[in-house]
């Protein structure tokens, strides 16, 4: 197991100030800390909900407050490659609605994409604003030595933990301000306005003047709810639910106290189905009805638009080598884990061999659900997800249980090695800007590979040094 903080048995440059720093503080000190950082989540109400927990659906995401740190090289590899990951991933959305041209190269089979649950058929032949349909993405990075960085999954719909990314730094800034002093960690603060910048940029056909922009959010019993309110406060717009809306002909607009107000631009939080009752589900209530008319019609932008999703699923992500090298020319910067597709009959024996070592996932699944880590499962575990697999082959995915990178974590023990992934966010538009950081997410249980705050997982604020 890789431990980012030591080169053998030396601290590695970037760490050293942060383990001086621990060894004057001790345990106690920082367990004081933790306490007092957990006092101010409570209050400012840093909180996500955990679907069907009836006893405590509402939970502080746990907080560690050892960074993790990125040298400025670790950086400049990590953005390059997120960048080059996204400009590929928005080539293929464009193509995959479009004139379809690497399916007809043979790269994608096409039935992996047209029979995709996530390809949305409305956004056949629709061309949004400036050719972008996947506005944020977030792309998951595990990291398993010195140089070795993977990209273990791609998020083009609704990428959440941004808030987090932001929240972590101010909490540290607010608890640890003489970590700050020298200036050598990167500020991230400037992302609400990159963000409000891209949703400005991406003004539909019809817009007159200063586009007129909201998040649309499903409401409070949304696991991400926290979010969508803090990142329409940080950018000064609305934060909005479907009845806050209707449409007019080609137009959407918001309900106010002072008459309607036409709005332009959505940053929607509310997945494809629930968009709009007339195109998608009928039973949506959360949607707004004639909201798929006015988007094809240029009189509102989506963002991120419907079908985006498409480029995010698992069955895909398998291909996005073939993407980068289709659409750009280049070899991936940061390549994929492996990956074996259980459509196929050679990968689904190889995994039904190996259930015990593989990690398998639902092509569909997020949130660490659904999920089999086959060496920390059990006989019994292993037999009924077999069963699974058999019944579905081509809804599962499998990949080697990788040995997930280690930073130092501050847990109940003390001072312990935990594992971690990182999600950075790359803002796309007319240019492509990355936010120097990211949401790193840490197993919190000893030897435990699952991140995801939902079965358990913390967060970490994520330095990127500037020199």
């Amino acid at each position: 197991m890789f431990n980012e903080m030591y080169d053998g048995d030396r601290i590695r440059p970037e760490y050293e100030a942060i383990a001086s720093w621990i060894e004057r503080s001790g345990a106690d000190s920082l367990h004081l800390k933790r306490a007092e950082a957990e006092r101010l989540s409570r209050k400012i109400g840093i909180t996500f909900t955990v679907y069907g927990d009836a006893g405590d659906p509402e939970r502080l995401i746990p907080f560690d407050i050892i960074p993790r740190i990125f040298s400025r090289a670790e950086w400049d590899l990590i953005e390059r490659g997120v960048k080059q990951r996204a400009g590929a991933l928005n080539a293929f959305l464009r193509d995959a609605y479009g004139p379809g041209e690497i399916f007809k190269a043979g790269r994608i089979p096409l039935d992996v994409v047209r029979g995709n649950k996530a390809f949305e058929h409305q956004m056949a032949g629709v061309e949004p604003p400036l050719g972008v349909f996947a506005h944020i993405i977030g792309v998951d990075l595990v990291r398993v030595g010195q140089n070795d960085f993977y990209v273990l999954e791609d998020n083009c719909r609704t990428p959440s933990g941004v808030s987090y990314m932001l929240e972590n730094r101010e909490m540290m800034a607010r608890i640890f301000p003489e970590l700050f002093a020298s200036g050598k960690v990167a500020p991230i603060d400037s992302y609400p306005n990159q963000l409000l910048d891209l949703l400005r940029a991406a003004r539909p056909r019809l817009c007159d003047g200063d586009p007129t922009i909201v998040v649309l959010t499903p409401g409070p019993m949304n696991s991400a709810y926290y979010e969508h309110a803090f990142l329409a406060d940080q950018m000064g717009v609305e934060l909005v639910e479907g009845p806050d809306l209707f449409t007019e002909g080609s137009r959407v607009w918001m309900r106010t106290t002072a008459g309607p107000q036409k709005v332009d631009v959505i940053y929607r939080r509310i997945d494809d189905a629930f968009l709009d009752p007339t195109c998608f589900r009928k039973d949506s209530v959360l949607g707004v009805p004639g909201l798929m008319g006015a988007y094809r019609a240029g009189g509102v932008t989506l963002v991120s638009a419907p079908g985006a999703g498409l480029a995010d699923d698992k069955a895909i992500y398998t291909y996005v080598p073939d993407m980068i090298e289709f659409y750009l020319g280049e070899t991936p910067i940061i390549p994929n884990v492996q990956t074996w597709r259980c459509a196929e009959a050679e990968d689904f024996a190889y995994t039904m061999d190996n259930l015990a070592s593989l990690v398998v996932k639902e092509v569909h699944g997020s949130g660490g659900y659904g999920m089999l880590i086959g060496p920390k499962s059990t006989k019994a575990e292993i037999e009924a997800y077999a069963d699974r697999l058999k019944a579905d082959p081509g809804a599962f995915v499998a990949q080697p249980t990788l040995s997930l990178s280690s930073t130092p974590s501050l847990v109940d023990e003390g001072i312990a090695p935990r594992h971690v992934d990182f999600r950075p966010f790359v803002l796309c538009g007319e240019k492509m800007t990355m936010a120097p950081g990211g949401l790193t997410r840490v197993a919190l249980k000893k030897g435990s590979l699952v991140v995801n705050s939902s079965q358990g997982g913390g967060v970490k604020d994520t330095w990127v040094l500037r020199y």
